[in-house]
């Protein structure tokens, strides 16, 4: 990592305290690593919000399906920011699996990266315009996967780097 790397964490799903009562300890570390921590959506709670905002450097988040008036006040439905000369989406839904790279193309022009999350299902694709979309999966509420997850990153010079899938222990 270069020294102006940024460090992004990536987050969808976290469901709390629906599905868990707080974020995993290893998620919590990981904030406090990050540079930026991008969320996409389903927080299902406000007091969440306010604890990523108080912890983290720098919070890029949108809402989500499961998220109520009080999050949608607060957060866009497609958020946009520059980080490390990247230019980056996050949203929550982005549709079936089947056509997405050119759905998000169309949907999402001129972006290098889209996060995205809604299906709790970890996603790291290229469209054909060169979009990379990730989707970090749920650190909370692993559905059908055999783990939960959460994706860190780095940014720089326009490029990401460094991009790993975090598989937490099954509680």
């Amino acid at each position: 990592m270069t020294p102006e790397a940024l460090r992004l964490l990536l987050l969808a799903d976290t469901h709390v305290p629906r599905r868990a009562r707080d974020l995993p300890d290893a998620v919590w570390s990981a904030v406090d690593a990050a540079d930026v921590v991008v969320h996409a959506g389903d927080w299902v709670d406000i007091a969440l919000l306010d604890a990523l905002e108080a912890r983290s450097t720098r919070l890029v988040a949108c809402y989500g399906n499961n998220d109520g008036p009080a999050l949608r006040s607060r957060l866009p439905l497609v958020a946009h920011a520059e980080l490390g000369g990247l230019r980056v989406g996050v949203v929550h839904e982005t549709g079936q699996a089947a056509g997405r790279e050119a759905r998000c193309d169309a949907a999402h022009p001129g972006l290098d990266l889209l996060v995205f999350g809604h299906s709790h299902i970890p996603w790291d694709s290229t469209t054909p315009a060169g979009m990379r979309l990730l989707n970090p999966g749920s650190p909370t509420d692993r559905r059908r996967q055999p783990t939960c997850t959460y994706v860190t990153a780095t940014a720089s010079g326009g490029r990401l780097g460094d991009v790993v899938l975090h598989r937490l222990p099954v509680r």
